[in-house]
């Protein structure tokens, strides 16, 4: 197994990448690609090769936070994260991970792997912890406009996913809306509705914002602009959910004791909550494995971002994901016009 890692992307790269790797290398057992400048890695890595286990491709370039994806990927041959695909597609690599751009990630897995069989849109799914367990939101990012085939197809590959690396059997299906009854929501959620309701897929109708975390679905399929909206809304409000309990339990003697006695208790509560735990959002519907991580993404998020990446390869997620997508396919309605595309 080899996992390709963009050293250079992220904010706090390429130090706390290459730590990330280097954990993960020495407790996988996986050998690790760090694809980055050698005269900023090497110091980083500081001569730490996890039993061999990790070597340096090097390239000079890297796409900026704020650059335009394809203007960047078009210009910069060398960048990082092109690079990274293209030991994919050359066989020296397994999988990417990427905590750089994302949607430089996005466009630079698609135009050097291409897309799964049958896939339109590739999408970015994230993992959420809920009262039953993760539940799987997509697409958080990758396309703000959708037609219905769209989130049809989004939520194909996230039940292959779900049910390969999260060990979710038959995880339950449901699609966004502003009510449960099938009627509800925009033109594209209510003609996506009629998709999944034909479809062989565990397929419990529409969920609202607030039936995210409960667990009644496993799944969770919206389109990117709305999805990216809750993943930062929810990401949010764990961090300021966190830091006001801890505020209150620290306003009193009583609180401080209930603290300490219930420390355990409080980092399991936290842990729960750390988005650290699944690491990054696997990028489902390339030609590949892709893994793409917050930009502030700490060690941890790293190395776990690569267990995902490293799972996805074992499961053969990929095949199952073209299976099911041919044989869930219900017959399609016509759509509206194709609405326009924006990636990142």
């Amino acid at each position: 197994m080899n996992v390709a890692v963009d050293a250079m992307g992220g904010d706090h790269a390429p130090e706390w990448v290459v730590q990330g790797a280097v954990d993960a290398a020495a407790e996988l057992g996986v050998h690790v690609i760090l694809v980055g400048d050698q005269k900023r890695v090497a110091p980083a890595l500081d001569g730490r090769h996890a039993g061999g286990r990790i070597s340096i491709h090097h390239c000079q370039e890297v796409v900026g936070m704020d650059e335009s994806p394809l203007k960047a990927l078009r210009k910069k041959r060398d960048a990082s994260i092109r690079v990274a695909f293209d030991l994919i597609k050359s066989g020296r690599a397994d999988a990417v991970v990427s905590a750089g751009n994302s949607g430089a990630t996005l466009a630079a897995g698609v135009m050097t792997l291409g897309r799964v069989k049958g896939v339109e849109r590739p999408a970015i799914a994230s993992i959420l912890p809920a009262e039953k367990g993760p539940v799987v939101l997509i697409d958080v990012g990758a396309n703000v406009d959708c037609r219905p085939s769209h989130l049809f197809q989004f939520g194909v590959m996230a039940n292959a996913f779900a049910a390969s690396c999260l060990g979710i059997s038959n995880p339950a299906v449901g699609l966004l809306s502003i009510g449960e009854e099938a009627g509800k929501g925009n033109e594209q959620v209510r003609l996506a509705h009629e998709l999944f309701s034909k479809s062989d897929l565990n397929f419990v109708g529409n969920v609202e914002g607030r039936d995210i975390l409960s667990g009644r679905a496993r799944i969770v399929v919206c389109d990117g602009f709305v999805g990216n909206v809750v993943l930062k809304l929810t990401e949010g409000m764990a961090s300021v959910m966190t830091q006001l309990i801890e505020k209150e339990l620290m306003g009193s003697f009583l609180g401080r004791a209930a603290l300490l006695l219930g420390r355990t208790a409080m980092h399991n509560f936290m842990r729960r909550l750390d988005y650290e735990e699944y690491g990054g959002a696997p990028l489902l519907g390339i030609n590949g494995v892709g893994m793409i991580c917050h930009g502030g993404s700490p060690p941890k998020a790293i190395k776990n971002a690569i267990h995902i990446a490293v799972q996805y390869v074992n499961n053969r997620v990929l095949e199952k994901m073209t299976f099911q997508l041919t044989a869930s396919a219900p017959p399609q309605k016509p759509g509206s016009p194709a609405p326009s595309h924006e990636e990142g």
